[in-house]
């Protein structure tokens, strides 16, 4: 296995305590799935806070399992770590025995493992081989990406998962140094991304080849594609009270986790009606009021805590309307008063704070810190 490579730090952490606890504190035996363990921080965390929690680890990553492993290993009596993605979450909780789950974690995106790993290829201020697999068992590298698609294809990936508004210019750099000779170094891709971006626009928003770097290890490793399918997953998964925590590190994980909660806490019966029809309320609640950012005194100890934004919630029991009943009372109250003379937006109020495309927000750290 080696050396431990990379700096450890979990984001948000006491805050996710916070968050799982009640979920996890129902006495007896209860199930926690972190669906990115990485080197397992908030695993750790989690066992030590909650003795008769069992933990289910995921990562598509054998060198953070293998660590994972080694630190957990005085919770061996009460651990499964299994190499899989997370959209593999209810065919693993199914094949250990267990019928639900009683709280799960995402932190989404690169680990600390795979960022301080020179030869891992993710970071562009590092010379390395043009990989980016999470999973280096299998799979199209980013190399492979690089070298082989179409101008098109390499312009959408780097204007949709990297929000990149010089993705044509890039693109073009690319395929004209493809004339000349394979691209197989992570120094000379980012060296092309700097000199296809303009000036004035190098000046601004940290290094240049950064959302490039994201929309490839996005495309190597089909991330969005994968969370668009696990999170619904999960939520199916979760026994009621049970709670999903999930950490972001850019606007369209966000989005997505942001839509796959949506979904989930509004009624879907007819809004005139004083009660709930079975089986239209609300299943989930949301546990924040949008989405929560870290603290000043984490991000100045932790910098790559600065893009984290944290969403949860908690599944609620089908056979009581009480929530939903609530809930859709006070949307008609605030509807009504919309339609009242001088009535209108009350200074000061809270509004979600949806990530949106072109926020300027990238990933710097993520998955399993």
């Amino acid at each position: 296995m080696g050396e431990l490579r990379g700096t450890h730090v979990p984001v948000l952490l006491e805050r996710c305590l916070e968050l799982l606890a009640p979920a996890l504190d129902r006495g007896g035996r209860t199930v926690h799935v972190d669906a990115t363990l990485g080197l397992a921080g908030h695993a750790e965390a989690v066992l030590q806070r909650h003795p008769h929690t069992v933990l289910i680890g995921l990562d598509r990553d054998t060198e953070a399992l293998a660590h994972a492993r080694v630190r957990l290993a005085r919770f061996a009596d009460r651990i499964h770590l299994e190499h899989a993605v997370y959209d593999e979450l209810p065919e693993v909780v199914a094949r250990l025995g267990y019928p639900g789950i009683d709280s799960v974690l995402f932190d989404l995106g690169v680990s600390s493992l795979q960022l301080d790993a020179p030869d891992r290829g993710f970071a562009y201020a590092q010379d390395a081989p043009l990989d980016m697999r999470m999973d280096q068992t299998g799979g199209v590298t980013a190399e492979e990406v690089v070298n082989s698609y179409s101008h098109p294809d390499l312009a959408r990936v780097l204007r949709v998962y990297g929000e990149e508004k010089f993705a044509g210019r890039i693109a073009s750099a690319i395929l004209r140094e493809r004339e000349r000779g394979r691209i197989t170094s992570s120094a000379r891709l980012a060296e092309l991304v700097r000199e296809s971006i303009p000036a004035p626009a190098r000046r601004t928003g940290g290094h240049p080849a950064k959302r490039t770097f994201q929309a490839l290890r996005i495309e190597v490793n089909r991330e969005l594609v994968v969370l668009e399918t696990a999170l619904p997953a999960a939520l199916d998964t979760l026994n009621v009270g049970g709670r999903m925590v999930v950490l972001s590190y850019h606007s369209l994980e966000d989005r997505l986790t942001k839509q796959a909660l949506a979904d989930r806490v509004r009624s879907k019966g007819p809004v005139d009606l004083p009660v709930e029809l079975p089986g239209s309320g609300p299943t989930f609640r949301l546990l924040s009021r949008g989405a929560e950012l870290a603290g000043e005194a984490e991000v100045t100890a932790n910098p790559r805590a600065a893009s984290v934004r944290l969403r949860a919630a908690e599944r609620l029991d089908p056979t009581t309307g009480q929530q939903g009943r609530t809930d859709r009372e006070r949307s008609r109250r605030r509807v009504r008063a919309m339609h009242q003379p001088g009535t209108g937006s009350t200074p000061g109020s809270t509004v979600d704070d949806g990530a949106t495309p072109g926020d300027g927000r990238t990933d710097e750290q993520g998955e399993g810190t």
